[in-house]
């Protein structure tokens, strides 16, 4: 079932979901499917697509992956960098955005070893030290399929949120999924779940002359 989103309200609705997914429900193979179509047709550069979408919904790996994720995230995030971090805003009501949203993201942490599906996005050839140029069309292209799989995801009623804190061990997670680390690139790691509720609203976003430059910087 496709829920009956505007354009406009998929683009804005589509949120970083933590707290919201539902952890007991598995996910649909067919959905999965269906979303990954849609990634396949996103946008690559020079028509090459040399990136690779890793996805599973086996609960053992998903553990295993989801438990290097938590042992990783809560070596970063202590209670005292929290703290330092919060104070660092001077505004009060977006310091308290941000430990709201560091709120979710310890909650994900905690649960992401019961999350029902993953997904890795992959890169072929790894970038270290690579020109400007071709990590323009390699990121670009990606970046581009991993966002319609979410969008994809979230027109299904699927909650998704894009993490990165596990690539501190990213060999372990290639070990797990059998990864070919030394030529294969991982760039993000996705959870997938049913969410509890499908309303969700946009997002809180600072003002758009901060961001936006007409004609000039």
């Amino acid at each position: 079932m496709v829920l009956p989103l505007t354009p406009d309200e998929l683009l804005s609705t589509t949120r970083a979901v933590r707290k919201r997914l539902d952890l007991t429900r598995p996910v649909e193979r067919q959905l999965l499917d269906e979303c990954l179509d849609l990634a396949l047709q996103a946008p690559t550069a020079s028509l090459r697509q040399d990136w690779h979408l890793v996805v599973s919904d086996d609960r053992e790996v998903c553990r295993r992956v989801g438990q290097v994720y938590s042992e990783v995230w809560h070596g970063m995030i202590s209670d005292a960098y929290l703290a330092k971090a919060a104070d660092s805003e001077p505004d009060a009501a977006a310091r308290a955005t941000w430990l709201k949203m560091m709120d979710s993201a310890r909650y994900l942490a905690d649960h992401f070893p019961e999350v029902p599906a993953i997904l890795v996005p992959c890169i072929e050839g790894r970038l270290e030290g690579a020109p400007i140029l071709p990590q323009a069309n390699k990121w670009g292209s990606i970046v581009q399929a991993t966002w319609s799989f979410m969008l994809a995801a979230r027109a299904r009623g699927l909650g998704t949120c894009w993490t990165t804190v596990h690539l501190q061990r990213e060999a372990d997670v290639a070990d797990i999924l059998g990864i070919p680390y030394d030529r294969v690139q991982q760039i993000a790691l996705i959870p997938v779940a049913h969410t509890l509720g499908t309303d969700f609203k946009p997002g809180a976003r600072k003002a758009r002359d901060r961001y936006v430059h007409w004609n000039s910087w």
